[in-house]
């Protein structure tokens, strides 16, 4: 796996085999960066990694500039992986949280708000077609922050009301809400 842009643009990072996530595809990525780019500053933000997996979104935010990227991750050898990665790439601005993203909402709106919240949670999750309005709802987005939320076609949220982009990448889709 690489980062494909900012300072660290072409630094390759390996996760463990085992670590149980479906990182987000470089495909995905490369237009998923192509799209903020001409949107939001990305040198003006925080970040809010929810699921992070393997670090792989939250390294291309802190690599872009990002003013500071918290990751949060519930799998003990992700969150190390996650962690030691980011104390290798010297990312000083780049925190990590262990826990279950979707508990953990509450608490991280009672610390900060944050200017773009990506969501990758496992394609699976029982709460997908709920989680725009968990997250939406939860009080961690600023006003006039996004949301980004990877998922499969098994589930359409052109229709969401706060929804105001949807784009399939391969056998993933994007969707975008304010």
């Amino acid at each position: 796996m690489r980062i494909i842009g900012g300072s660290l643009g072409g630094r390759k990072f390996n996760p463990p085999a085992r670590i149980p996530a479906r990182p987000t595809t470089d495909l995905v990525k490369e237009s998923l960066f192509n799209i903020l780019q001409h949107t939001i500053d990305l040198e003006a933000i925080d970040v809010l990694d929810l699921f992070s997996g393997t670090g792989n979104i939250a390294y291309e935010f802190a690599s872009r500039g990002a003013n500071s990227v918290v990751a949060v991750e519930k799998d003990a050898l992700s969150v190390k992986f996650i962690r030691d990665t980011c104390s290798l790439l010297r990312l000083e601005h780049c925190e990590v949280i262990a826990g279950d993203a979707l508990k953990m909402l509450p608490a991280l709106a009672q610390r900060r708000q944050f200017d773009v919240v990506f969501a990758d949670p496992p394609y699976a999750l029982p709460q997908m077609g709920d989680l725009p309005d968990m997250v939406l709802n939860a009080g961690v987005l600023r006003p006039g922050g996004m949301l980004i939320l990877e998922h499969t076609h098994n589930i359409d949220f052109e229709n969401h009301d706060r929804c105001f982009r949807s784009k399939k990448y391969g056998s993933s889709f994007l969707s975008f809400f304010r």
